[in-house]
């Protein structure tokens, strides 16, 4: 491994702008965009610094070469850098994040966004269910946003229901966040019914997953990618289920994929479902869908 072996010829203390030129070449030969800006910003985690408080020492102080070698060598392999800092920032939050989970993403904050829109009322005591939980991210932004709100998080795989239930812990929610590990339908045996469901399940077809950024291909979960053939298998899933999940007038909140707005609104009107809200990410995406029981199944 080339970077390790140049990182162990490192001495042990360096100066800052010999560390930032040796990280800067190093991310700038592995092809990852930004190289200087990433270098310093593994430079600051590293330190355990503020950005201001980097700018405010010398170039020429001598600080310790590691962890940051170390960790520059890795983010040149293209691995996630949230999974190298441990920490990802999400809406309101600071989370822990591991490759147990996809990192949060900006482009889901819409689902928070959506929901702000709907239920404008921020002390409602209002209940969540959290389809594939992950990290923990969207019920735990929720519940931030909604003080008198519980909710459930549910993730197929035990170590993203572990990691989600230690961010509820770190955010101060565990009283109010319960996260477990099954598949979506031990939802149902529940027998409760919630005012909202949210979920980013998985909607990448599968013919489209090697042509990921490295970022995501080489490192980030599959199974939290893999939408089936059509990318449509969780949507399918999911309206199938949430008219047995929904309060009357509950909402359910999913994030889709580029052009699947079409597909959702065929596979929810087969359900007895609607879409009633699209919200678009930054780059202008449809991304954020709120889905309702239509006239018939709400009983109206």
């Amino acid at each position: 491994m080339i970077h390790q072996s140049k990182a162990e010829n490192l001495p042990l203390h360096q100066p800052i702008q010999d560390l930032l030129a040796y990280g800067t070449a190093l991310l700038h030969d592995a092809g990852v965009e930004g190289p200087r800006r990433e270098a310093r910003l593994l430079l600051q985690y590293a330190l355990q610094l503020t950005p201001e408080a980097l700018l405010a020492l010398s170039p020429r102080a001598s600080v310790a070469t590691e962890p940051f070698a170390t960790w520059v060598g890795r983010r040149a392999q293209h691995e996630p850098f949230a999974y190298i800092t441990g920490s990802k920032g999400f809406w309101s939050l600071d989370l822990g994040v591991s490759s147990a989970s996809l990192v949060p993403r900006g482009d889901t904050e819409t689902l928070i966004s959506a929901l702000l829109d709907q239920l404008p009322d921020h002390n409602a005591a209002l209940s969540f269910l959290d389809m594939g939980t992950g990290t923990g991210c969207i019920l735990l932004a929720a519940l931030a946003e909604y003080q008198n709100a519980w909710g459930i998080g549910v993730d197929v795989n035990p170590a993203a229901a572990a990691l989600a239930r230690s961010n509820a812990r770190r955010c101060n929610m565990a009283q109010r966040a319960f996260m477990m590990a099954g598949r979506w339908n031990d939802a149902l045996r529940t027998g409760a019914r919630f005012d909202v469901v949210l979920s980013n399940p998985p909607y990448i077809p599968t013919a489209d997953l090697d042509g990921l950024m490295e970022e995501v291909r080489a490192h980030e979960p599959v199974k939290a990618l893999d939408g089936g053939a059509d990318g449509l298998d969780a949507y399918k899933e999911l309206c199938c289920q949430l008219p047995l999940l929904l309060n009357r007038h509950g909402i359910g909140i999913f994030e889709i994929g580029i052009d699947q707005e079409p597909a959702l609104r065929a596979i929810a009107a087969r359900n007895g479902l609607e879409i009633v809200q699209v919200v678009p990410d930054l780059a202008g995406i449809p991304r954020g869908v709120v889905l309702r029981l239509n006239a018939l199944n709400a009983g109206i």
